[in-house]
């Protein structure tokens, strides 16, 4: 008999799951506004249990945020969120973003951020998934995308296992 083998690197059963926040804002990436919902997202989730990666921040448009994205996704299965941009300004770009970088659309997950709250109706955030990564778009402010995060965050780890490929039922 040999040694016992380890199991994927990336099952994170027994570990805190990984998360990455991607602030998009004209305003922070030139310095000339303060991030507020990024410290807000990093202690919710860190509160959830999710082990959060330092948070990177990028200009608002479709290129910056595809850009950011890919680099965020590329060979990392854990939940990735956006905050910014998911509004109806010239600028709010994230949806057009993200969708040129996600795989597969998990639409239950946007509407149910939707429901959140009244103004979720002006959302037009999307979720879904690339590899084995989960990404989400929250709304720039702190409360409106600590609550999007909220009505989602109970089927993440759940939503992560899948696609790890775990058979769960």
């Amino acid at each position: 008999m040999g040694a016992p083998q380890e199991g994927p690197t990336n099952r994170f059963s027994d570990a805190r799951p990984p998360a990455r926040i991607l602030v998009v804002s004209d305003g922070v990436a030139t310095g000339r506004r303060q991030d507020r919902a990024g410290p807000q997202l990093v202690d919710r989730l860190r509160d959830a249990g999710f082990d959060v990666a330092p948070v990177q921040v990028t200009a608002d448009g479709t290129e910056a945020v595809q850009g950011a994205l890919r680099t965020m996704v590329a060979g990392f299965a854990g939940l990735v969120v956006t905050t910014g941009g998911t509004g109806f300004g010239p600028r709010d770009l994230t949806p057009e973003g993200t969708t040129l970088v996600i795989e597969r659309h998990a639409p239950g997950l946007a509407e149910a951020m939707r429901l959140a709250s009244p103004l979720g109706r002006l959302s037009r955030a999307v979720a879904g998934s690339v590899g084995q990564a989960l990404v989400l778009n929250l709304p720039g402010s702190p409360s409106g995308a600590v609550e999007c995060l909220d009505a989602v965050l109970d089927v993440v780890p759940h939503a992560l296992a899948l696609l790890r490929g775990e058979h769960l039922h």
